[in-house]
C-alpha cells in the first residue's frame, strides 16, 4: 500500500478553495472522457472530513489505452472560493510514470473574487510517448501518478494527488 505524503496540510487552505466539478474532454472530438461533480449539500457530512482529513485530496482514474494516444485534452474545473480574495492563483501539475517525469504543466487561474464560484478550462498538450512506454503504462495500472500543487501569491495552499490506470475496457 502506497503511503501518500503531502507537502501541506488541509488547514493550509485558508482561502477555502473547494473543487466542486471536474470534466476531462478530448479537444479533437469534443468527447467527454470523465466527469464528476460534488453532490449539493455534501458539506453537511462533517463526520467523514473529521475522520480522514485527506478526503478529497486523492483521485484515482481509470481510462482506456486509447487515452494515451490523445494529443490535446481540456480539463474544466469548477471551484468555489471562501471570503478572502485569491491573488495570483496558480496550479503546477507534474505527471510521472514510476520515477520518470512525463510532463509538467503550469496554469494560472489569476484573480478570484471572494465568495465566488469559478469555472476554468486548462488545455493539456500531451507529450508523445514511445510505444514501449505506452505498453508499460497500460501493463502497470496506477504506477502513473500526478501531483497538483496550488499556490496563492506563491504560497502553497493545497496539494492533491492522483493515480491512473490505462487498462480500462479490457
Amino acid at each position: 500500500l502506497q503511503i501518500l505524503r503531502y507537502l501541506c496540510k488541509p488547514e493550509d487552505n485558508i482561502y477555502n478553495i473547494e473543487f466542486v466539478r471536474f470534466k476531462i474532454r478530448d479537444l479533437e472530438t469534443d468527447t467527454v472522457l470523465f466527469e464528476i461533480a460534488k453532490p449539493p449539500h455534501a458539506d453537511d457530512d462533517e463526520e467523514n472530513r473529521e475522520a480522514d482529513p485527506s478526503t478529497g485530496r486523492f483521485v484515482r482514474y481509470q481510462f482506456t489505452p486509447a487515452f494515451l494516444g490523445l494529443r490535446t485534452v481540456g480539463a474544466t474545473v469548477e471551484f468555489t472560493v471562501g471570503n478572502r480574495p485569491l491573488n495570483n492563483f496558480r496550479m503546477i501539475e507534474r505527471h510521472y510514470f514510476r520515477d520518470h517525469l512525463l510532463k509538467s504543466f503550469d496554469f494560472d487561474f489569476g484573480f478570484c473574487i471572494p465568495n465566488s464560484r469559478n469555472t476554468c478550462e486548462h488545455i493539456y498538450e500531451f507529450p508523445q510517448l514511445s510505444e514501449s512506454l505506452v505498453h508499460q503504462m497500460v501493463a502497470c495500472p496506477y504506477e502513473t501518478r500526478s501531483d497538483s500543487f496550488y499556490f496563492v501569491e506563491n504560497r502553497l495552499v493545497m496539494h492533491n494527488k492522483a493515480d491512473y490506470a490505462y487498462n480500462g475496457g479490457k
